[in-house]
């Protein structure tokens, strides 16, 4: 059975990725003191005494007021940790897939839904470092890939300490008898878990580079909830617009999966997963 390194297995992707691959690999899955990602011989040690043939980097400084807050600290695992990854990767031929983020949009003027292929100028600290984490790993790692994640949700916990996410806070929400509010001056894709999950197997057989990873959305926020909600039978009124956020700066964070469709990775848009997560767990209608 191959050996699959997964980095960061108490968060929300990366403990779903070990439940996901148990049966199919070996999963190694270093705590801190196991392997620190920022010191590049425990790495290197780590990955001669396990060999590992997969790698998916997840291990990250994902909260952005965190990384504003403490950029050194953050910088060390988000940009140091995965280049020592990428250094160990490519000492060993073990492919590596990399989490990275849409973030690293936030802050560009183009319109339309964003491709990998033009350029960016991150707004936030999360971001740039993001981006940074992308060059360095290629420059070591050229048969990596960086998957750029949406913000992604589930019907279920893994652990009692998860935060919320947004169609689960969306239940909550409801389920207490108040309006649920989304932003008008906001573009992104949000994806279900599972979605990402089942295409990552395929993910290992791409090319190394950069691809946009998670549902296409074209519609704000707001818009995207007032489509769910008719869809599944809840009145409108139970949401409002809110037209403060991002207002001065209007965010678009959206992504064209154009590349990765071309190598038959597919996503349903994000109103389908959510009516269809919708429909198979009945949580936001158990919650109205």
């Amino acid at each position: 059975m191959e050996v699959m390194l997964v980095t960061g297995v108490n968060g929300f992707l990366g403990s779903r990725i070990k439940e996901h691959f148990k049966d199919r690999y070996q999963i190694v899955a270093p705590a801190h003191a196991e392997m620190d990602i920022t010191n590049l011989e425990e790495v290197m040690q780590y990955f001669e005494r396990y060999e590992p043939q997969k790698v998916i980097h997840c291990a990250a400084v994902s909260d952005v007021g965190q990384c504003t807050r403490e950029p050194e600290k953050s910088f060390t695992i988000n940009v140091t940790g995965t280049e020592n990854i990428a250094k160990a990767c490519a000492d060993h031929h073990t492919k590596l897939v990399f989490c990275s983020s849409d973030q690293i949009y936030f802050g560009s003027r183009e319109n339309n839904a964003h491709k990998e292929s033009e350029r960016v100028t991150p707004q936030n600290v999360y971001g740039r470092q993001k981006l940074e984490a992308e060059q360095r790993m290629l420059q070591n790692c050229p048969d990596a890939v960086a998957l750029r994640l949406s913000w992604m949700y589930d019907t279920v916990s893994n652990a009692k300490w998860e935060h919320g996410d947004f169609l689960r806070n969306l239940a909550s929400i409801l389920q207490r008898g108040e309006r649920a509010s989304f932003p008008c001056y906001d573009y992104r894709g949000i994806t279900y878990v599972g979605d990402a999950l089942r295409n990552l197997s395929q993910v290992f057989e791409l090319p190394g580079g950069i691809y946009n990873y998670g549902s296409e959305n074209q519609m704000n926020t707001y818009e995207m909830v007032v489509a769910f909600f008719k869809a599944i039978g809840i009145p409108e009124e139970r949401v409002m617009v809110n037209e403060q956020a991002f207002a001065d700066n209007p965010r678009n964070i959206s992504m064209n999966i154009d590349k990765i469709r071309s190598h038959g990775i597919i996503f349903s848009n994000t109103l389908e997963a959510l009516i269809a997560c919708m429909t198979d767990s009945g949580l936001v209608l158990s919650a109205f």
